[in-house]
C-alpha cells in the first residue's frame, strides 16, 4: 500500500513538472517573439511613416538681384548712445554728443534713451530737445525699447509713434509684431547675451541684433552664437555695433560722478557701425542696416572690413556682405580686404566662418591689407559667409581706455548669403 501511494506520488509530481516546463517554455516563446516584435524596433518589418517633411529646403526659384556695387558711400556711426533723458546717464547732453561726434568724423548717430524713463513718451523728451538737430550728423530717431524680457532699439528715418510699441512691452510676440510693423520701423536686439537685459522676444519680429555691444569685446563673443543661428535656420538678420555709452566728460570737477570714468573707456563709435547706404540720407542709413550691407569696427579710426564674392570667376566682383544670390554649382571666389587706416608693418588675421563653423584661417599684412579664398555654395541648401579680423590694436586718442578693452579684435563684416528664402 505504502509502495503504491509513492508510486503516485511520483507520478503526480512527474507530470507537474512537466505541466510547468510546458507553461515556463510557452512564456519564453511568447517573450522572445515580443522582444523581436516592432515594439522594440528590431523586426525586419518595421513600419515607417510615409509622410514627408513639408519644410524641407525647396528650390528657390527667384531671388532678387543683387542691387550695384558702385554708386554708394560708406558711412560711420553708432546706434546704441544715451543722453541726459536716461535717468542713469550723466554729464551727457545731446549737444554733447553731437559735438563729439562730429569731431571723430562719425556720419550719423541715434540716440536710444530708455523709453520707460518717461512712460515711452520719446517724442516729448529726447527728440523734442532744442539740441536734437545737426548740420553735420545725421540723426536717427529711436529709442531702448526697455522691457522685463530684455531690450531692443528702434531705428527710424523719421518719428513714429514710439508709445505704441511702448503699450505692447508686456503683450505676446504677434501683438509686438503687427505693431512693429504698423509703425514702419526697424527693431533691433540688443545685447542679446546680457545677464539680465538680453533679449527675450522672437527674432522674427527683429531686422537686426548687436552682436557686437561697447568697447570690451569679451562679452559679445557668445552673441555670435545666437546670430550664427538665426542665420543658419535661415533668417537674414543684420549683425550690427552700439557703443552703449551712457556718460560724458564732466565739465569740471565737481560734475564728477562714479562713472564719469566710463566716458574714457566707452563712447560714440566703441564700436563703429559702417553702412553702405545709396545716398547721405536717415533714410538711406536705415534701408542699409536692414539690407545687411553692413560691417562693424572697433572704433571710427580702425580699418573697416569689406566682404566680395566673384560669381563667375571672371576677377570682377558680384555681390557683398549683405547680398542674397542664387549659386550656380560652380566655384565662387571671395575677397576680404580692409579699408582705411591699417598698420603697414603689422599682420592681421582673418577668420572665415561658413554657415556657423569655422572655415578657414588668413594672414595679411596692413601694407597689402586683402585675401581671396574659394570655395562652392551648395545648390540643396543655405550657406552663408562672414568674417572676423584681428590683429593691432588702432589709438582712438579721445577715449583712450577703450583700445585695450577691444583687444585684438578689429573687426567684422556681415555675411554673404546663397539661397536664402526672401519671403521668410
Amino acid at each position: 500500500m505504502e509502495k503504491e501511494q509513492t508510486d503516485m506520488k511520483r507520478n503526480n509530481d512527474k507530470t507537474k513538472s512537466r505541466v510547468m516546463a510546458g507553461i515556463y517554455s510557452w512564456l519564453l516563446m511568447g517573450l522572445i517573439a515580443f522582444m523581436g516584435s516592432t515594439a522594440w524596433g528590431q523586426s525586419d518589418t518595421v513600419k515607417r511613416s510615409n509622410r514627408k517633411d513639408p519644410w524641407a529646403f525647396k528650390e528657390i526659384k527667384t531671388i532678387p538681384p543683387v542691387a550695384p556695387l558702385t554708386g554708394g558711400l560708406w558711412l560711420k556711426g553708432d546706434l546704441h548712445l544715451h543722453s541726459r533723458h536716461s535717468k542713469e546717464s550723466s554729464n551727457n547732453p545731446v549737444a554733447k554728443i553731437l559735438a563729439f561726434s562730429r569731431s571723430v568724423g562719425v556720419d550719423y548717430v541715434c540716440i536710444t534713451d530708455h523709453d520707460n524713463h518717461v512712460d515711452g513718451d520719446v517724442a516729448n523728451h529726447t527728440w523734442a530737445d532744442p539740441e536734437f538737430r545737426s548740420a553735420d550728423v545725421l540723426l536717427l530717431y529711436g529709442a531702448e525699447w526697455t522691457t522685463t524680457r530684455g531690450h531692443g532699439n528702434v531705428f527710424s528715418a523719421k518719428p513714429y509713434d514710439h508709445q505704441r510699441l511702448y503699450f505692447v512691452r508686456d503683450q505676446r510676440d504677434h501683438v509686438i509684431q503687427s505693431v512693429v510693423k504698423e509703425l514702419g520701423i526697424h527693431l533691433s536686439a540688443n545685447h542679446p547675451m546680457g545677464p539680465k537685459d538680453h533679449f527675450g522676444f522672437s527674432y522674427d519680429m527683429i531686422k537686426s541684433m548687436e552682436v557686437w555691444n561697447s568697447c570690451v569685446w569679451s562679452k559679445n563673443v557668445n552673441a555670435l552664437l545666437i546670430w550664427d543661428d538665426m542665420l543658419s535656420s535661415g533668417r537674414k538678420i543684420t549683425g550690427r555695433g552700439g557703443s552703449d555709452a551712457h556718460h560724458g566728460t564732466p565739465e569740471s570737477p565737481d560734475k564728477a560722478t562714479p562713472n564719469s570714468k566710463q566716458a574714457a573707456a566707452n563712447y560714440v563709435g566703441t564700436p563703429t557701425t559702417w553702412v553702405y547706404a545709396t545716398a547721405r540720407t536717415s533714410q538711406a542709413v536705415v534701408d542699409a542696416l536692414t539690407n545687411g550691407r553692413v560691417s562693424v569696427s572697433a572704433n571710427p579710426y580702425a580699418p573697416r572690413v569689406e566682404f566680395y564674392a566673384d560669381l563667375d570667376q571672371d576677377g570682377k566682383m558680384d555681390m557683398m556682405m549683405g547680398d542674397n544670390a542664387k549659386p550656380g554649382g560652380k566655384p565662387v571666389t571671395f575677397r576680404v580686404q580692409l579699408t582705411g587706416k591699417t598698420a603697414t608693418d603689422s599682420s592681421y588675421t582673418i577668420n572665415v566662418v561658413k554657415n556657423g563653423n569655422a572655415f578657414g584661417t588668413y594672414k595679411t599684412t596692413g601694407k597689402e591689407a586683402v585675401i581671396e579664398f574659394t570655395d562652392t555654395p551648395t545648390t540643396a541648401g543655405r550657406t552663408y559667409y562672414r568674417v572676423t579680423v584681428e590683429g593691432p590694436v588702432t589709438p582712438y586718442p579721445e577715449v583712450p581706455a577703450s583700445m585695450a578693452l577691444s583687444g585684438n579684435m578689429v573687426a567684422l563684416s556681415n555675411p554673404i548669403c546663397f539661397n536664402f528664402d526672401p519671403r521668410f
